[in-house]
């Protein structure tokens, strides 16, 4: 296994073969070479891959997002806690569908009926000056965005709630937006039917992202 000194310098080495300034998505990947016949992987021969793809970051300009009728499986179905390759394809047909009806993406709800994120990305909504995110109920990936932004609001004075967030506060949210690793914060600019504009509370975090992601160390 690799440490995170070596994935790291993996990371520079293949960014340096672009050209300066070119925008980089970076996707580390671990796949198991042999195991049980299509099955069970033998973790003892773990490899490790990384993946440099050209892809400009969303500019904050907004997306549109419909609900979805594709929900996120239990913890005891799936495992939901890690960004395992055998949960896309529930993501992919939600977004396909959003796509198919005109929209950029979708939120997905879990199995109790709350909402658990975007097809592609973490949810929080914003009511009253709050930010409000659906609490980590194992249904969806914690993300570290998502942890960054929750703690970068409280430091500001900006409250955030996470608890379970029904359909219905998204139709009366006065924001919402995206946490993610690749669009980083992101907009809803529409939801099902209802026209969004980009708030204070998203813009505020928005600044204070960058502002903590361009930090040097």
């Amino acid at each position: 296994m690799l440490s995170d000194g070596e994935i790291g310098e993996i990371a520079r080495d293949g960014a340096a073969r672009f050209p300066s300034g070119t925008a980089l998505y970076i996707r580390p990947l671990f796949f198991c070479e042999q195991g049980l016949p299509m099955i069970l992987p033998d973790p003892e021969t773990t490899r490790f891959a990384m993946v440099f793809v050209e892809s400009p970051m969303p500019q904050g300009t907004g997306f549109t997002a419909c609900m979805s009728p594709w929900r996120r499986p239990t913890p005891d179905t799936a495992p939901t806690e890690a960004k395992t390759a055998c949960l896309y394809p529930q993501s992919a047909r939600a977004l396909r569908d959003a796509v198919d009806l005109g929209f950029n993406n979708c939120v997905m709800l879990d199995p109790m009926g709350t909402v658990a994120k975007f097809a592609t990305a973490n949810v929080c909504l914003v009511k009253d000056g709050v930010a409000i995110t659906p609490s980590p109920n194992g249904t969806f990936l914690n993300g570290i965005t998502r942890q960054s932004v929750a703690v970068l609001l409280r430091a500001d004075g900006i409250a955030v709630e996470e608890r379970p967030v029904h359909p219905d506060e998204l139709r009366r949210a006065d924001e919402i937006f995206n946490t993610g690793n690749f669009g980083k914060v992101h907009p809803v600019i529409r939801c099902e039917d209802r026209d969004l504009q980009p708030g204070p509370v998203y813009r505020r975090v928005r600044e204070l992202y960058w502002d903590f992601a361009h930090i040097r160390r």
